[in-house]
């Protein structure tokens, strides 16, 4: 029995990472590669997904109890969760469109320092003396990548930055806004609920700013039908992205999904570079290694204190 346990876990987290890493440069080949270049209607076909197969999944497969939405305060509170969580999935599709997923995995791995960031600013909590020494080497290590990056974009880069903002500022104000015992929904009852929303949020965001999406998406796959296979594909990823997320999630400690957390990025940088061959600088390389260290020394600390 254990050994079918041990089995099934490590089949958890080898979804969870082909699904994580497939995304991402399925992603990237779509908005740059491919010259897919309308980041919104992505991520809107990506919400859109996650829509009908978390309905399937708790409505119809039963996967987790159906939790319901019990005020209309609550409702407002998934809706700020959603508008926020908008705008970190928008932003980073964005910023894959000028910078390598090398690179963009260096900068998303600063996220702790803007968790650390938001919720002193927000919830005026401190975190020991350590903890914050540990962020040291996170922010100078995405400096010294940046500097060494030889596919640096600024624009890109300022939109990453802002992609992993927002997902920290989701993450901190998910905490405060759903933490009562009458307002706890897990991950993907959540995320049945902040999907929709979201395609709400994106759709006249696509109309105005990526005008004719559609009608330009039908004339491509008439020269090229695959475009079709790769949204439908990639949309089912992103849902797969949050599905194995929440088993990994149930079925391990909160420190091993941490560490694997901090090794996926590794991989998907190795990955991405193997694929893309995009040019990455030793000093670049360097720094992202220093930010991973600082990330995982940084879990450490968190833990320690808890």
């Amino acid at each position: 029995m254990k050994g079918s346990t041990r089995f099934f876990k490590i089949g958890l987290v080898a979804a969870w990472y082909s699904s994580n890493i497939g995304v991402l440069l399925l992603n990237k080949y779509l908005l740059s590669n491919y010259g897919f270049k309308y980041p919104i209607f992505l991520t809107m076909c990506h919400m859109t997904a996650c829509s009908l197969f978390s309905y399937v999944a708790i409505a119809w497969l039963r996967i987790v109890p159906l939790q319901s939405i019990r005020s209309r305060i609550q409702f407002l509170k998934i809706s700020a969760l959603s508008l926020i969580f908008c705008v970190s999935v928008v932003f980073g599709n964005v910023s894959l469109r000028y910078l390598p997923v090398s690179f963009n995995q260096a900068i998303g791995a600063t996220t702790p320092f803007f968790t650390a960031v938001f919720a002193y600013l927000i919830t005026f909590k401190r975190e020991a003396w350590l903890t914050y020494l540990t962020l040291v080497p996170v922010v100078t290590g995405v400096i010294i990548a940046s500097g060494g990056e030889p596919s640096f974009h600024l624009f890109g880069f300022i939109i990453c930055i802002a992609a992993t903002a927002a997902r920290a500022l989701k993450s901190v104000l998910q905490g405060i806004l759903l933490s009562s015992e009458g307002e706890k929904l897990n991950s993907m009852n959540l995320l049945l609920y902040m999907a929709p929303m979201t395609v709400l949020f994106l759709l006249p965001a696509t109309l105005i700013m990526e005008k004719n999406v559609i009608g330009i998406t039908v004339a491509l796959a008439r020269d090229d039908v695959k475009i079709i296979w790769y949204l439908l594909f990639n949309s089912a990823l992103a849902y797969f992205v949050n599905l194995t997320n929440f088993l990994v999630t149930k079925h391990t400690s909160a420190l091993t999904l941490q560490v694997l957390g901090n090794a996926k990025g590794a991989v998907a940088v190795v990955v991405s570079i193997l694929i893309f061959r995009n040019p990455v600088s030793v000093t670049g390389m360097m720094g992202y290694l220093l930010t991973v260290f600082g990330v995982v020394l940084y879990s450490k600390a968190k833990m320690r204190t808890k």
